[in-house]
């Protein structure tokens, strides 16, 4: 009878367990995967008193002040027309606040903390790029920035005492720099130059010097100077010159020549080198495999994250910010079911406090776990990418969503994603594939890409999505494919060419006509034209490629239902040519749900993070109810 009993007990535990593994997660509100925190963009005042961050007021974002004596907050400006970009702080304590206003105004602002009083410093009624190249320590007014006032193509090299408002042009563009470079005092002594093609690195001793050339390097090799190192005039650099992945090198300024390799990776690309221009010292570097990985050149700050590596296990962590003295540091953390939060780190009592919760109403238990694949290739060669699979799911027979990234020349990499994780929490397994061409996989991959957008890219997706099937994981029978941009364009080629794999398609503006794409190419990016040409094709010569692989000349092929989101506003897109596709394939009988948004009428200054906001909840409103219908076949 107890024997009896004890079979009875553990048929049942059996059932319960398998009943829970069953058991679909709870439905997350949409809103709640893509709010955004109280506050955010944290800076510390260099003498480590003060934390400057954007906070919404009238809503609109503002800076706002804390105090790390007292813990009492500041309202440091508040704007009621448009938010705050931008903020950094002097080393006499002053914030420089930008704001820029869409295509009509760019205006900054220096707000002193002693008095807390506001001086405009700028306001230029036209879209500028702006970056700040150097704060100086030993003249704390003055600030070095490059913008592109005098000519929307190119930037120069602009000096500004904060103090007077005085602006002073210190090296006009000749028209083909690309980047500027300064030494730990601010003056510019590295310059960047590109032809579209070739990109040469120039060098000059001091401000009355020349700039002589020093490397010149077709675009396929790349060197990005990131400091001088104090030794001479080496200056360390990030560099694939006579290799496959990029690497760490110091670099002899009078000559060009390589003269060490402080760090590579055999596995990866070097993305990231954190550096101090007060230690002039290397601090760490940050590659991409298939999840992040940190290699410490300065064991005070590894000692750091090892202790934060305590506090907050699980999280991939980052210095952020930190001030002169290095015993207070801004940390962000993240994983892959967390969006991260930010947090402030006393390095002399290990004191950890945290400042906002990216995603708070979420638990990161109620989310995904984001796992790196690899598969080959038809051809042969190694692709890597990631899966993303519902929570309390077998990995067998799910419906799939696959998602192309939507630049060719970028790379999807492990960590939080809102809209993978919506896709996820819906029951979705999500697919995303770095396709080659994608970055941080090295030379030869980044190259294998080219001229491939209606080739080897989208057959790497398209043999993703058999191995997926071959491994049993997907449902043949229920795979949609989504993707904005360049992901629009993949997404429209593989159900065109490939209309048996897909039951249904979603695009975000998408690149539906390479003729357009390559001929209306952003001011900022003509310098880089040839480049984009020997990358994707030259409209001229390679018409005909253009023209077959274009989903506007393919309207025919597409036989499944597709959902296009589009803000009509949107410049990246020709408004007349989507709606003449649009019209053709309802012309030939294609189900097409075409959701235009026209944000906030004609006046496109009010396009603020709230319209952003609201598009975006919109959007996957959207998608969520066309996948549904179309994918699951709910009605």
């Amino acid at each position: 009878m107890l024997k009896r009993f004890k079979q009875i007990f553990l048929i049942t535990v059996i059932i319960g367990v398998c009943s829970c593994s069953n058991k679909r997660a709870q439905l997350i509100p949409i809103g709640d995967f893509f709010n955004s925190p109280e506050k955010g963009n944290f800076h510390i005042s260099p003498d480590g008193k003060y934390l400057s961050y954007l906070k919404r007021y009238q809503g609109k974002q503002n800076i706002f002040i804390q105090s790390l004596v007292d813990g009492k907050e500041q309202m440091a400006s508040s704007f009621a027309d448009y938010d705050v970009r931008d903020n950094f702080w002097t080393y006499n304590n002053q914030i420089i606040v930008t704001k820029n206003m869409f295509d009509s105004q760019f205006d900054m602002y220096a707000i002193d903390m002693a008095t807390m009083q506001t001086r405009n410093l700028l306001s230029i009624p036209q879209k500028i790029a702006f970056r700040v190249l150097n704060r100086n320590r030993v003249n704390p007014d003055v600030i070095t920035f490059a913008m592109n006032k005098r000519d929307t193509v190119v930037s120069d090299v602009y000096r500004m005492n904060i103090k007077t408002g005085e602006l002073k042009m210190y090296i006009q563009n000749p028209g083909n720099i690309t980047d500027w470079y300064t030494d730990v005092d601010g003056r510019i002594r590295l310059a960047k130059a590109s032809d579209g093609v070739n990109e040469t690195i120039l060098f000059r001793n001091n401000d009355e010097a020349k700039f002589k050339p020093i490397i010149v390097n077709n675009f396929k090799n790349m060197v990005r100077p990131i400091a001088f190192t104090g030794v001479k005039n080496y200056f360390y650099a990030l560099s694939n010159v006579n290799r496959d992945k990029i690497a760490l090198v110091e670099i002899n300024a009078e000559n060009g020549r390589e003269e060490r390799v402080v760090y590579s990776n055999n596995n990866a690309d070097i993305e990231e080198v954190s550096y101090s221009k007060n230690k002039h010292r290397l601090d760490v570097i940050l590659c991409q495999e298939a999840k992040p990985q940190k290699h410490f050149l300065n064991p005070d700050l590894k000692s750091v994250y090892d202790n934060l590596a305590q506090q907050l296990p699980g999280s991939e962590i980052n210095v952020t910010d930190k001030d002169s003295s290095e015993t207070h540091f801004l940390i962000n953390t993240y994983n892959d079911r967390d969006a991260g939060s930010s947090y402030l780190y006393s390095s002399i009592d290990k004191k950890l406090t945290r400042l906002s919760n990216q995603t708070a109403s979420i638990s990161p238990s109620q989310l995904c776990a984001m796992k790196p694949v690899s598969f080959k290739a038809s051809d042969g060669m190694l692709i890597n990418g990631y899966l993303t699979l519902p929570l309390n799911r077998a990995a067998e027979n799910l419906p799939i969503v696959v998602i192309p990234h939507d630049d060719p020349w970028r790379r999807d990499s492990w960590g939080y994603n809102a809209g993978v994780q919506f896709l996820a929490n819906r029951g979705y397994g999500v697919f995303q594939v770095n396709y080659r061409g994608s970055t941080g996989y090295g030379k030869a991959f980044y190259s294998a890409g080219f001229k491939q957008e209606g080739g080897k890219m989208q057959q790497d997706i398209t043999d993703g999505v058999k191995w997926l099937i071959s491994q049993k994981i997907a449902n043949p029978k229920q795979i949609a494919i989504y993707g904005s941009r360049f992901g629009g364009f993949s997404a429209l080629f593989g159900t065109s060419f490939h209309p048996e794999l897909y039951k249904c398609v979603a695009v975000q503006s998408p690149l539906i006509n390479l003729f357009t794409f390559s001929k209306e190419i952003p001011a900022f990016l003509k310098p880089y034209q040839s480049m984009i040409y020997e990358k994707m094709g030259n409209p001229e010569t390679d018409a005909d490629m253009f023209r077959a692989i274009s989903p506007i000349f393919n309207t025919d092929k597409i036989k499944v239902p597709l959902l296009i989101y589009q803000d009509a506003k949107d410049r990246r897109v020709n408004m007349v040519e989507l709606n003449q596709y649009v019209r053709e394939l309802k012309r030939k009988k294609v189900s097409v749900d075409y959701v235009l948004v026209n944000s906030n009428g004609k006046d496109k200054t009010k396009r603020d993070r709230s319209q952003r906001e609201r598009n975006r909840l919109q959007l996957y409103t959207e998608l969520e109810k066309f996948l549904d219908i179309n994918l699951l076949g709910k009605k």
